[in-house]
């Protein structure tokens, strides 16, 4: 059968059909005298076979491996097909969240509208630097709480970090991102919580607050180092545990020293961190690090605490309480 019949009986145009054999999907079995493309019946059953696994979905280069490579199993294929078809499920449901989101803001006429679908579109863009060109246009744009729900999703960090600009312009979203300190995700709430971060306000502050308790160390650490540089006294527990752990803990102790701008609130801090030390499960490394905090605490409790330090056990830590009880000229 020649080319045109095939057409004619196949749907799949000639032009196609080249563009399949260039690719060395299906080759025509024969040549006629005069040089045209003669289609075998096998030949026709492949072409079927290939446009129903368009019909389902994979590429071209992936039709060519199911075909032609022994180790291509059938159930690889159904499962690269269900992740995919979950992928553009999950991408349909963020879009039509996001429309809703413009359909609340009763937009003024269609330039309005068409002006933010282009920015979603590009917001949902393969490439991120198209998403990091729209993160950066998009600050009158598009709503704060579609601006949240694309930061939560994003995983380039340049993008995620232009959004946050974007959104911390708007001053809005934290509706969404409050719902993304509670993903199952971990990465979706390391984003919510650095989102947060950024945003000024009473609202977030109250995010963040309710963040301190979070069964996730990150979120509650990210939330305690925002809180305790805006003077959140609340912040202080995490930002203990934060220097017994070792994360961030330079950054937690000038928090915490910021923090101690008074006496009961230098007593509180220093409790917090003799109540740490005394703890018998804080290892040699942290103990370390919470004397260490207590050189910017000042107050009676701290320097009682270093006076009892002393005679540690651990050399290190008598050694930095002597130092430190030097520098405060009580020695």
């Amino acid at each position: 059968m020649l080319i045109g019949e095939v057409a004619r009986r196949s749907g799949v145009s000639a032009r196609m059909l080249r563009h399949y054999e260039s690719l060395g999907l299906v080759r025509p079995s024969g040549r006629t005298g005069s040089g045209y493309r003669e289609y075998s019946g096998e030949d026709i059953r492949r072409i079927f076979h290939i446009e129903s696994l368009r019909a389902m979905g994979l590429s071209l280069r992936e039709i060519g491996r199911a075909l032609d490579e022994p180790g291509f199993t059938p159930s690889a294929l159904v499962d690269d097909l269900i992740r995919r078809t979950r992928e553009r499920i999950a991408a349909e449901t963020e879009l039509l969240a996001r429309l809703h989101r413009v359909r609340a803001r009763e937009p003024a006429g269609w330039e309005e509208v068409l002006r933010v679908l282009a920015v979603l579109r590009a917001l949902g863009d393969e490439n991120a630097a198209a998403r990091h060109r729209a993160a950066l246009a998009s600050v009158d744009e598009v709503p704060a709480e579609v601006l949240a729900e694309a930061v939560l999703g994003e995983d380039d960090p340049c993008v995620a970090g232009a959004l946050q600009w974007a959104l911390a312009r708007s001053g809005g979203g934290t509706a969404p991102l409050a719902e993304g300190l509670g993903s199952p995700a971990a990465a979706v709430r390391e984003r919510a919580v650095r989102a947060l971060s950024e945003l000024p306000g009473k609202e977030a502050d109250a995010v963040l607050r309710d963040a301190l308790t979070s069964p996730d160390a990150v979120v509650r650490g990210h939330a305690a180092l925002t809180l305790g540089a805006r003077g959140e006294t609340a912040a202080a527990p995490a930002l203990v545990e934060l220097i017994a752990d070792g994360r961030n803990d330079t950054d937690a102790a000038d928090a915490l020293s910021v923090l101690a701008g008074d006496d009961a609130a230098s007593d509180r801090i220093a409790s917090l961190l003799v109540d740490r030390l005394g703890e018998d499960t804080t290892g040699a490394p942290a103990r370390g690090r919470l004397t260490q905090a207590l050189a910017g605490i000042a107050g009676a409790t701290a320097s009682r605490a270093l006076a009892g330090l002393l005679g540690d056990a651990d050399r290190a830590v008598a050694l930095t309480a002597a130092y430190l009880l030097q520098l405060r000229g009580e020695r």
